[in-house]
């Protein structure tokens, strides 16, 4: 795990060690911070082998891109949901890290102790046809996802 470069969240992780966290703790949570229209079409995270799912919370709304007021209230529900309180760990994720780690410092300031960044998110950087996918991110890292 990379340390954040200030205390405003626990730190960075990579898409692997996110998946290695919540494989070996059952208390560990994924909160997909992108919005609805990605979650469509886009694809998520599968967690249905940790007998989990991915929380889906929108950190901006689709399609104006506002910020979304109720996020902090509707990860907390969600988190509630899941049975795990503030000292669970709980790992964020975007299309490429930015808006998850924004979020990762909102719950933390919220009072959540262990939120992490998962650094190059779901779909990663642009690659050199300036597609996303394919150098690094979750799907690129081979991780188990699944497209509606």
């Amino acid at each position: 795990m990379v340390s954040p470069s200030s205390s405003e969240y626990a730190g960075d992780v990579t898409p692997q060690e996110a998946w290695e966290t919540l494989n070996a703790d059952p208390r560990a949570q994924l909160i997909d911070v992108r919005t609805f229209a990605e979650w469509n079409f886009v694809g998520l995270p599968d967690l249905s082998a940790l007998g989990r799912r991915v929380h889906c919370v929108e950190w901006q709304t689709f399609p104006s891109g506002a910020p979304n007021a109720d996020f902090v209230e509707l990860a907390r529900a969600a988190l509630a949901g899941a049975g795990v309180g503030a000292d669970s760990p709980v790992l964020l994720l975007c299309r490429s890290g930015a808006r998850s780690r924004a979020a990762a410092i909102a719950l933390t300031g919220a009072g959540f102790e262990r939120c992490f960044n998962v650094a190059q998110g779901f779909e990663g950087d642009r690659d050199e046809q300036g597609h996303r996918g394919s150098a690094g991110g979750w799907k690129a890292a081979g991780l188990p996802w699944r497209q509606n």
